[in-house]
């Protein structure tokens, strides 16, 4: 007989994940915190207004993210790679897209920008950076941020790419670079950085509607999309089902505002 009050076997694993699990979600919160601190002060000692900065740091973390992803599926994918001769073929983006991941040339990867010196013109190979990724993918093309970058001084730019990049991040599992967007939008609103703040409404509202919605399969239609949380959210909702988002929801959506439609169109690679 067991003692009274006494866990089986079972129950002692399933609380183990618990607290794991919110260790993991407290240790990740903590770095969102941090990265946001180091960019905002950053931009306050370099005397950027709020709507200067928006954009390019956005851009910065769309490409950290596509980096993660990229690395995480790439082994998998060079792994199960046909070969002739004995050598595998080339990847392409068409592996990638098929695993969730967007294809990065060399010039486009995040190691690669943040190893540029100070003898490097940074905002030239960003740009470079964004402008091969529209090459591989026309729906992005004209989206991602390009010039903005050339209003930031070099050595600024070689700072964000740093602050971006920190090594903890390279240890943490899951779609971390997911929530550090999200929560750079939460932060960019409330600064007013865009359009009032009104782009973006917070992710746990957007997330209970999700939820409560349930959407297994089908046409999801939102008339005021802002940058897309909805989208992300409900692609999120499918995930947990383990369904694949891409196979099973279609998204429509309608936005007035030119920077939101880049913004929401960043949102969704992310997925």
């Amino acid at each position: 007989m067991k003692p009274a009050g006494a866990l089986a076997p079972a129950s002692v694993a399933v609380n183990h994940e618990r607290i794991a699990a919110v260790s993991q979600l407290e240790h990740i919160e903590a770095i969102e915190k941090r990265l946001w601190g180091a960019a905002d002060t950053l931009r306050a000692n370099s005397n950027y207004a709020s709507n200067e900065y928006f954009l390019p740091v956005m851009g910065l973390i769309f490409l950290r993210h596509a980096y993660s992803r990229f690395l995480g599926v790439k082994d998998g994918i060079a792994a199960a790679l046909p070969t002739r001769g004995g050598k595998p073929r080339p990847l392409t983006k068409e592996d990638f897209s098929q695993k969730g991941a967007i294809f990065l040339r060399p010039e486009a990867q995040f190691d690669y920008l943040v190893a540029l010196s100070d003898a490097d013109d940074r905002a030239r190979k960003v740009i470079e950076a964004m402008e091969s990724i529209e090459r591989d993918y026309r729906s992005l093309a004209g989206v991602l941020p390009k010039s903005e970058y050339q209003e930031l001084d070099n050595a600024v730019l070689g700072q964000l790419l740093r602050t971006l990049n920190p090594d903890e991040l390279k240890r943490v599992s899951g779609d971390v670079f997911g929530r550090i967007y999200e929560y750079f939008l939460t932060q960019f609103a409330d600064q007013k950085a865009h359009d009032g703040g009104e782009f973006f409404t917070p992710v746990s509202l957007v997330s209970l509607i999700a939820h409560v919605l349930d959407p297994e399969r089908g046409v999801l239609l939102d008339p005021a999309c802002g940058s897309g949380g909805m989208f992300v959210q409900s692609a999120r909702v499918v995930e947990q089902h383990d369904a694949n988002p891409t196979e099973r929801l279609t998204f429509y959506g309608l936005e007035k505002n030119a920077t939101t439609i880049r913004l929401n169109a960043l949102g969704q690679t992310r997925r």
